[in-house]
């Protein structure tokens, strides 16, 4: 009786273990699949140079960090870096006191890149699991003065570390960067930001055509990107990829009927005006049309939430096909969204 007793608890024990696994939808296995990510750190390189010197390493930067090297100039202006005034300029910004103590910063909080390498590495397993035919970028880090916190190219992923110093960053209050943005400039985020960045620029909003741009289509669109981030990142808890707070997150989640009711009440859906669409899908403290307590951006989330429904009710779509979707019309109908 009692090894009954203890094998019925142990089955129910490991249940709720089971069930949670099956919960998290976007888990798959990718433990087979290689990935090797080298981070070059152009920072390192450049600042650790004597500044006299710089002018005659140009050869070998330019061998060392190819086509990222002039991304990085063009961000921090300083033009063509086949310009002989290039290293003149790299000089400068190198020597600048502003600029070399934001680099000395970027190396105490972060003297080295495992824990980027890995869940970059991560991260990338699942990009080749869900399209295998395609590359993974070279991977490099600068501090490109405040400018960027991603920079993409062709296979290029950049990252600039002077981006993710931490929220209470001293420069970020100079700077006069709003709290609910600083808020996200944290080591947490800066995978998360990679994945983004990097599926914003293989299915960009105007080089997808979409037949029309309203508030459906910009909440779709951007609601498939944030689909394809968290499966890229299933570990990855929602309100990192959203860059919410636990409040905002929970509000959307409770609120979620209210919002969509509110939209379509308001005939907001198909509404085309830039400055209504801009109110409900741009950077902002909060969504206008909603309440303080909503994050900006809530209709993204929403758009995410409408992508996911139609994923789960059309389990043949494979992410190519959805990411490549352009009819947000038949998404919707598709998606039988009705939260």
């Amino acid at each position: 009786m009692r090894v009954r007793s203890v094998i019925l608890f142990s089955i129910l024990f490991c249940l709720p273990a089971i069930v949670s696994c099956r919960k998290n939808i976007y888990r798959v296995n990718v433990s087979s699949i290689p990935v090797n990510i080298e981070i070059k750190r152009l920072e390192k390189e450049i600042f650790s140079l004597d500044p006299d010197k710089i002018p005659a390493n140009l050869p070998q930067l330019k061998q060392e960090y190819g086509s990222f090297l002039q991304l990085f100039s063009f961000v921090i202006n300083t033009g063509d870096i086949n310009d002989p005034s290039f290293g003149d300029f790299l000089v400068r910004f190198c020597t600048d006191k502003l600029n070399y103590k934001v680099y000395l910063e970027i190396v105490r909080k972060y003297p080295d890149t495992d824990k980027l390498k890995k869940e970059l590495e991560d991260a990338f397993r699942h990009y080749l699991y869900y399209f295998p035919a395609k590359k993974v970028p070279a991977v490099y880090t600068c501090s490109a003065g405040f400018n960027n916190s991603i920079i993409i190219g062709d296979s290029v992923l950049g990252i600039g570390l002077d981006r993710y110093l931490g929220r209470d960053c001293e420069y970020y209050k100079r700077l006069q960067i709003y709290k609910y943005i600083a808020a996200r400039m944290t080591s947490p985020n800066i995978v998360p930001d990679c994945i983004y960045a990097w599926g914003s620029t293989e299915w960009d909003f105007s080089g997808m055509k979409y037949p029309v741009d309203n508030v459906m289509a910009e909440m779709i669109h951007y609601g498939k990107l944030k689909y394809f981030e968290k499966c890229m990142l299933p570990e990855v808890s929602d309100s990192v990829i959203f860059g919410f707070s636990d409040n905002q997150m929970k509000f959307c989640r409770n609120n979620e009927s209210l919002m969509w009711q509110y939209i379509v009440e308001n005939n907001l859906l198909f509404n085309t005006d830039r400055f209504v669409i801009r109110k409900m899908t741009d950077e902002a403290p909060f969504t206008s049309y909603f309440t303080n307590e909503s994050p900006g951006r809530a209709s993204v989330w929403m758009g995410f939430r409408i992508v996911e429904s139609f994923m789960m009710k059309n389990r043949n779509v494979s992410l190519a096909r959805l990411m490549g979707n352009t009819d947000v019309q038949s998404i919707l109908e598709k998606a039988r969204y009705n939260p």
